[in-house]
């Protein structure tokens, strides 16, 4: 199983994780290619901004159902062939 398709199950299994997890528990050097390859591939992955209890802004990344709205806009720009 590739790096990739293992950071997919988790985050099909609900895991919420940010960059610096995704790298130390994957061994994913480039966590927002690895996203930003997932997204490519049709999956929703949301990117949700989170404060630790430093006060410290994290982003945290997780598997979701797109929107109507989101669905619309894909067919709208041409993403989509009939």
């Amino acid at each position: 199983m590739t790096r990739q398709a293992k950071l997919l199950t988790a985050l099909q299994n609900g895991d919420n994780l940010t960059a610096k997890q995704i790298t130390s528990r994957f061994n994913i050097a480039h966590p927002g290619s690895a996203i930003r390859n997932l997204r490519e591939s049709g999956y929703a992955v949301y990117a949700n901004k989170t404060t630790n209890s430093k006060g410290e802004e994290k982003v945290k990344y997780r598997l979701g159902t797109p929107s109507r709205a989101m669905v619309a806009a894909a067919y709208k720009a041409g993403a989509f062939s009939a």
